[in-house]
């Protein structure tokens, strides 16, 4: 073969080419980083200005991205893990649905518990043996199976329901009840979901991603809300990104034939609650969850928020949880216009007067007023603010939620003389508060309680009531050796 001589014209062109290379590699701006530097300094490259962190479960749960199936192709379909479990109250890692139905995939059974004690077929709460068979769960409500099962009922793939999900499998007999809502059922559910963050400090910072949906499973849209609107305050305010879903969207899910995953999700069943042991004790379904590790600030993330929300006051929210010297604040709830559960006229009047003589005397702020005449606003701020509640058993002391729990912080209860209920004594001591309840003219509190009861007159008109020992009391825990609110 002859040699290669270029012509004219190539010779031409290249010299054109390596001319122009070395004009640009001289006007060419220089960099000393690598390409990946280089790709970040384009103005039209987007990045997050904090650090990267690692992909984890809980990191994972920020990225705004459509999700693609949950796939493990022609391997094992990943066994379900259960985080945390008590009676009607238990965290799950890969719980899958398909049909309506959800599915435990374990190849170790023996370790997952009776499915009695998860949920329920969601029917209402009656007494009676035939009430308690028709709330026994059946393989239409939940399924423990193996992971080759799993294989043959889901395929190779799932559809992912990201992040963290609370699942509620409560009828509605129960939900549209401010103090049901708020005390019982969102208690349990955060009591159970923060017991992951144990070390929740005083002012309720927490390492856990918010949930991103609430799923009522046998509710419908209509019928969560309370008739006072202050369902859908606390929820709003607490998560205010948080999305609902009733049992429309769940038959939906269902109707579509496909199998569905979560990747983290609090279940939370009242009756499945009331099989646990602490739930026999207190008659409170969310008594059980605190069998799990927690902080003694468990609540206070969930009360900031809330208080918070409804403060124009940027400074109101920390300094109603830090420990801010304030004067005590007594607030009397009174029912006297309800109709239902009042004192006797002349009791009510005699406490009033007993209350603002310590007012008179001692500077205590006083406040009496009926719930129902305040605005939300006003009703949260006001129980934020407050040192002792006080008030006949009923819906208005839910507010107690919302108290900055101190030494000296208090909630006294009037019953009908050998009445009592664990609803608000016992929420009080879940939040770290004492409680004292109240038969005419004498007084009772832990452990010194007397059993369930409702007699005659509980939910009257007459209840009775020493004003002048109840002022006494309140004295006697705002001058608790003066201790601090810190």
């Amino acid at each position: 073969m002859p040699p290669f001589t270029p012509t004219p014209r190539e010779i031409c062109l290249l010299g054109a080419l390596f001319i122009g290379l070395l004009y640009f590699s001289a006007t060419f701006p220089r960099h000393s980083g690598s390409v990946t530097d280089l790709i970040r300094a384009s103005p039209h490259v987007v990045e997050d200005a904090g650090n990267v962190q690692p992909l984890t479960l809980e990191t994972q749960y920020t990225l705004q991205a459509l999700n693609p199936p949950f796939r493990w192709g022609l391997g094992q379909v990943p066994e379900t893990k259960i985080v945390a479990h008590v009676p009607g109250w238990t965290i799950f890692d890969r719980l899958y649905v398909l049909n309506g139905t959800i599915y435990i995939v374990s190849d170790s059974p023996d370790d997952i518990p009776e499915r009695k004690y998860m949920i329920s077929t969601a029917a209402f709460i009656e007494n009676g043996p035939e009430a308690e068979a028709r709330r026994v769960p059946t393989d239409k409500e939940m399924r423990i199976i193996s992971s080759d099962e799993a294989r043959r009922l889901f395929g190779s793939e799932a559809e992912r329901l990201d992040g963290v999900s609370w699942l509620a499998n409560d009828p509605k007999q129960f939900i549209t009840h401010y103090y049901h809502w708020s005390a019982e059922l969102f208690f349990g559910f955060w009591r159970t979901y923060s017991s992951l963050d144990p070390i929740i400090p005083p002012s309720g910072e927490t390492s856990l991603p918010a949930p991103r949906r609430f799923i009522f499973s046998n509710l419908d849209a209509a019928n969560w809300r309370d008739y006072a609107a202050m369902n859908q305050w606390v929820l709003r305010s607490s998560f205010p990104s948080i999305s609902t879903e009733f049992m429309d969207d769940w038959k939906d899910r269902a109707a579509l034939g496909r199998a569905f995953v979560f990747d983290r999700v609090v279940l939370g069943d009242r009756a499945a609650a009331m099989n646990g042991e602490m739930y026999l004790r207190t008659q409170r379904t969310a008594a059980n969850a605190f069998s799990l590790p927690g902080s003694v600030n468990w609540w206070t993330t969930i009360r900031n928020n809330v208080v918070g929300f409804s403060s124009l006051d940027e400074n109101a929210g920390a300094m109603s949880v830090a420990g801010v010297p304030t004067k005590p604040v007594i607030t009397y709830i009174s029912r006297q216009g309800w109709n239902r559960r009042m004192l006797i006229q002349a009791d009510h009047e005699r406490l009033v007067s007993e209350l603002y003589r310590l007012r008179d005397t001692y500077g205590y702020e006083v406040n009496v007023v009926e719930m129902d005449k305040l605005t939300r606003i006003e009703q949260f701020r006001l129980a934020a603010r407050t040192t002792i509640m006080l008030g006949v058993h009923g819906n208005g002391l839910t507010a107690l939620l919302w108290m900055r729990p101190t030494p000296r912080s208090t909630v006294m209860e009037f019953f009908f003389p050998g009445g009592f209920a664990h609803d608000y004594e016992y929420t009080t001591r879940a939040l770290g508060m004492v409680h004292y309840g109240f038969w005419g003219d004498r007084y009772f509190t832990r452990p010194d309680v007397p059993p369930v009861a409702y007699p005659e007159g509980f939910q009257g008109n007459s209840i009775p009531l020493d004003g002048a020992l109840v002022a006494e009391l309140c004295h006697e825990r705002l001058t608790l050796a003066e201790e601090a609110d810190d």
